[in-house]
């Protein structure tokens, strides 16, 4: 079977964990026999892949590939996108407005779908729901969409109107839909008015071979501060600001204790001066974004990993961190704590709840140690191979029906 995917970051170029999603799964798939011509906005040195690689731009690049140059990027925003359209030289070749740009990139698509050969569609989150839709038209081949958040969640319950109209337009117009979640699938059926019989949720996984132990690292934890770890982008959804107010909480009861802010993103420089007002900024450490072994070092210096999302569709990190034999404490408003049960849970915004749990895994050694080996053991479990099957699966199935149709 030939797809033809649509997304808008691969690794090493990715900003978030939605590049590492579809790395992986772009890998399993093709292990499993699926062709995929995998298209992004723009040019990157991708030299190592398990799919040919398609670019939205004309210029000569080391594939065989079709290609427009677009100023589209990861966790891009309406402001953000017109800060890089100030600063290009190239004005003439862009639109003016994220919206529009989005529009130019789906025409450009159209042309690429025109070119290619491929049995079905499938374009990750709303950047690309737009193209997937142009080449469903000039192809009368199925589209699946695979939703990784939605603009509610971005947003934190409302929603930009431009965003919430073309997701609502994807949504409407795909076959069948991807949730990465039962908690996305339910925001997609209560905000978008999406019958559910038209969405199937796959879950996240991890590959636990793809993150070695760096072993000499675990001495850094009997020695000196207890650690309290957070990573992701540093952005109203993933919850900094609450995380913060149950660090200060802790602090009440034990100094001896780091929290360390892995990450960046819009609300960083306010963060940091939320912890100078708390006055907990001795306690506070923002080493910006980290990948790599820099990562695993973060994860395995930790005695705690904390995702405090205000809503978070799935949640790759604490899995992540559990590869590390790392604990962790999630919120309840994620997606991730679907599938986990040797974790501590907790609602985001309860933060005396959250700091009594982050002091009971750093004074009871006993509790931090089951939850780290229990945890190892549980996520041993996961694997993106089973993803891809269920993903495969699904494009069987509307495939049979757009057949049958």
């Amino acid at each position: 079977m030939k797809v033809l995917m649509f997304g808008w970051e691969f690794p090493p170029f990715n900003a978030g964990g939605l590049g590492v999603v579809c790395e992986k799964l772009v890998k399993a798939l093709a292990s499993q026999g699926i062709a995929i011509s995998f298209v992004l906005p723009k040019k990157l040195p991708i030299n190592s892949c398990s799919c040919k690689m398609v670019f939205a731009n004309n210029a000569k690049i080391p594939f065989k590939t079709k290609a427009i140059n677009s100023l589209l990027s990861a966790y891009v925003s309406s402001k953000s996108y017109q800060q890089l359209f100030k600063t290009t030289e190239e004005k003439s070749i862009y639109s003016n407005s994220l919206v529009g740009e989005i529009k130019r990139y789906a025409i450009e698509s159209r042309k690429i779908a025109l070119k290619e050969e491929f049995d079905l569609i499938h374009s990750h989150d709303w950047l690309t729901y737009l193209a997937g839709i142009e080449a469903k038209k000039v192809s009368h081949k199925p589209l699946i969409l695979h939703v990784h958040i939605t603009g509610v969640d971005q947003g934190g319950g409302s929603c930009d109107p431009e965003v919430y109209a073309i997701e609502k337009q994807g949504f409407e117009a795909a076959d069948l839909i991807i949730a990465v979640s039962g908690l996305i699938k339910n925001r997609i059926i209560e905000h978008y008015g999406i019958n559910p019989d038209k969405i199937r949720v796959v879950h996240n996984a991890i590959d636990i071979d793809d993150f070695p132990k760096l072993n000499y690292i675990h001495s850094l934890k009997k020695a000196g501060k207890k650690i309290v770890l957070f990573v992701g982008r540093i952005t109203l959804h993933k919850g900094p600001d609450y995380f913060l107010e149950a660090a200060s909480k802790v602090l009440e009861k034990d100094s001896n204790v780091i929290f360390m802010i892995v990450g960046t993103g819009d609300m960083e420089v306010q963060m940091i001066e939320q912890a100078a007002r708390m006055g907990i900024s001795e306690n506070v450490l923002f080493p910006g974004f980290l990948r790599g072994e820099e990562k695993l070092k973060a994860f395995q210096m930790a005695n705690l990993y904390v995702l405090p999302s205000v809503s978070e569709p799935f949640g790759l990190t604490p899995l992540e961190s559990l590869a590390q034999s790392t604990p962790v404490l999630i919120s309840k408003q994620s997606g991730v704590s679907e599938v986990l049960s040797h974790c501590l849970k907790v609602d985001f915004w309860d933060t005396d709840e959250m700091a009594n749990k982050i002091l009971a895994v750093i004074q009871y050694p006993e509790l931090e140690q089951s939850l780290e080996e229990n945890g190892f053991q549980e996520v041993r479990k996961f694997s993106w191979q089973e993803s891809a099957k269920q993903c495969i699966e699904i494009y069987d199935e509307v495939v049979e029906k757009y057949d049958y149709w």
